[in-house]
């Protein structure tokens, strides 16, 4: 009976010592599971951007590398020489000014003074219309197959969450419109060349639309359209739009130069590059904002003349 005993109380103890160790298990389970299936304490979060409804947002983008691979000017300029809207003589002036503004690297007022009349000239007593039905076929010719996605993409989030976005660029604004248009966006502020009763004169009407210049423009739009300018984002490949990147509170250096990337890092503006490789460079004229209206094609144009020849 002793031994029996001491049986039962060995399997009365191992039940205990059972219930405990099982108690003890499945408490143990509970805690884990709670653990694996509590979330880590997430950051707090980015507030949207853009922000949906917010109507007195908006954004500004450059047109040049930006939105568009090369220069409009460029582009634009290969169509009208297509089209013989000026002749060789003006071509072969172009060319060498476009040559030593890439060669010089710099913008002398003398230089660009001079060239900003050239461009001008070809477009004197020209009716705007004529300029605006070929800029149409222009950018189904060398615009269409040259915006980039990455860009087109930010510019659309603007336009889904209900803000307006244009386009600031130093192209004449009758090319910058035709842009904007076939993307589906706002409008464009570029140069404006005089005209009256819809003939170009010849003259611009104040400067070209370059460097801050381009800031002034977005300011007085924002005053106009009555943005925040803290509220908006503004987007750019080229140093030259520090002032309009800084005026805004989302500055954006896309594609960015040298200067541009080094600013923005210092600055922790964001940074967006869309180009295949890191070493892409602008394509087409650096100078081509400070010569007005149309000059810029002439490199693009004496090239296609070499080649015909």
């Amino acid at each position: 009976m002793a031994a029996l005993g001491w049986l039962h109380h060995r399997r009365r103890s191992a039940t205990a010592r059972s219930v405990l160790a099982g108690e003890a298990s499945a408490e143990a389970a509970r805690k884990t599971s709670l653990e694996i299936g509590t979330a880590p304490e997430a950051p707090p979060a980015q507030p949207e951007f853009p922000v949906v409804g917010d109507v007195r947002a908006a954004a500004f983008f450059d047109l040049d590398n930006t939105v568009m691979q090369g220069a409009a000017l460029f582009h634009f300029g290969r169509g009208l020489y297509k089209r013989k809207f000026f002749s060789k003589r003006e071509l072969a002036r172009f060319a060498w000014q476009q040559t030593w503004f890439r060669l010089a690297g710099v913008e002398d007022p003398a230089h660009m003074e001079d060239a900003r009349q050239s461009a001008l000239s070809i477009v004197r007593g020209h009716h705007v219309h004529e300029l605006m039905e070929m800029g149409e076929e222009i950018y189904d010719e060398y615009m269409a197959g040259r915006i980039w996605p990455g860009t087109r993409a930010l510019a659309q989030a603007h336009l889904d969450a209900g803000q307006k976005v244009w386009l600031v660029t130093a192209a004449p604004v009758e090319a910058a419109t035709i842009i904007a248009r076939r993307l589906g966006l706002t409008g464009a502020l570029g140069t404006v060349a005089e005209s009256v009763d819809g003939v170009y004169t010849g003259r611009l009407v104040g400067e070209p639309l370059h460097g801050p210049a381009k800031a002034e423009a977005v300011r007085a739009l924002a005053l106009a359209e009555n943005l925040d300018l803290t509220r908006c984002a503004a987007y750019s490949d080229s140093h030259n739009d520090i002032p309009m990147l800084s005026i805004v509170g989302h500055p954006y250096a896309i594609n960015p130069d040298t200067k541009l990337r080094k600013h923005a890092r210092s600055r922790d503006w964001h940074l967006r590059d869309y180009r295949t490789a890191r070493k892409a460079a602008k394509v087409g004229i650096p100078a081509a904002a400070g010569v007005g209206a149309l000059a810029g094609g002439a490199a693009a144009a004496a090239a296609l003349h070499r080649r015909r020849r």
